[in-house]
C-alpha cells in the first residue's frame, strides 16, 4: 500500500471515533433513561415558596357581644317593694287607748308581728261591739303605692271618735277591727277593750292608717 493512501485510511478512522464520541447515546437520543442534568433538577427555594408557610396564624375569633342592660337577657334590676302585700288581722296586733274622753277618742295602733313586711292600707273597717254598722272614714287615704310599709315590729295608728255624749248614741265596752286588704281575704276581726265608749250615731269616725300617733289623733 502507498504512502498517500494508508495516510488517507487513517484519517478516515479518526473521523469516525470523532463522531461516535460527540454524538448523543441511543437512550438519549429516544428520550430514554439517561442521567439529568444538574440544571434539570427543581431547585429548593421554588419548593419552600410553593409549600404553605407554617408561621402564618389563623385569625382571631370575634368576641362574643356582652349582655347590657337593655340586651333582651339582661336582668331587670328588681322592684324591691313587688312581693310587700297589704296587711291583714294575721299579720298585726292591735290595740286601742283612750285618748280624749269627752269626745270617746281612742288612739288605734298595729304592730307587724310576722317575719315580712306588708301596708297598712286606706282606713281600718271598725265595727263597736254588737251595734250595727261601721265607724265613718274620716279623712283621705293614700293610694295604694302610698300606702305605709311596715317593716317586722313597726307600727302604724288610726284615731278613733265615737262621738260626744248627746243622747243619740249607745255606750259599748269593745271594738272589733279588720283590715283593708283590696281583696276578699276572710280575716279573723281583732278586738279591743274599750270601756264606756260613747258612740254617737253622727258623730263616730275613724281616720286611715298614718305613720305617726300625733297625726292619728288630729286629721
Amino acid at each position: 500500500m502507498s504512502t498517500v493512501r494508508r495516510t488517507a485510511v487513517a484519517l478516515a478512522a479518526l473521523s469516525a471515533l470523532a463522531l461516535t464520541a460527540c454524538g448523543p447515546t441511543g437512550d438519549d437520543a429516544a428520550g430514554g433513561t439517561g442521567t439529568p442534568s444538574a440544571g434539570a433538577t427543581p431547585s429548593a427555594s421554588a419548593s419552600a415558596s410553593a409549600a404553605p408557610s407554617k408561621s402564618a396564624t389563623p385569625a382571631a375569633k370575634p368576641a362574643k357581644p356582652s349582655k347590657s342592660a337593655g340586651s333582651p337577657g339582661a336582668s331587670a334590676p328588681a322592684d324591691p317593694d313587688f312581693d310587700v302585700f297589704p296587711c291583714s288581722t294575721y299579720d298585726v296586733t292591735f290595740t286601742a287607748s283612750l285618748a280624749e274622753p269627752t269626745t270617746s277618742s281612742y288612739l288605734l295602733k298595729i304592730t307587724n308581728k310576722g317575719p315580712k313586711a306588708c301596708r297598712a292600707l286606706g282606713h281600718p273597717v271598725v265595727t263597736f261591739g254588737g251595734l250595727d254598722g261601721q265607724a265613718t272614714e274620716r279623712g283621705k287615704a293614700p293610694g295604694i303605692e302610698d300606702a305605709i310599709r311596715l317593716d317586722p315590729g313597726e307600727s302604724a295608728y288610726a284615731g278613733l271618735m265615737g262621738g260626744a255624749v248627746d243622747g243619740t248614741g249607745k255606750t259599748v265596752d269593745s271594738i272589733a277591727m279588720t283590715m283593708n286588704t283590696e281583696s276578699d281575704l276572710a280575716q279573723t276581726p281583732l278586738k279591743a277593750a274599750t270601756p264606756g265608749l260613747y258612740v254617737s250615731s253622727t258623730k263616730n269616725s275613724v281616720t286611715p292608717w298614718v305613720d305617726n300617733a300625733e297625726d292619728a289623733l288630729s286629721l
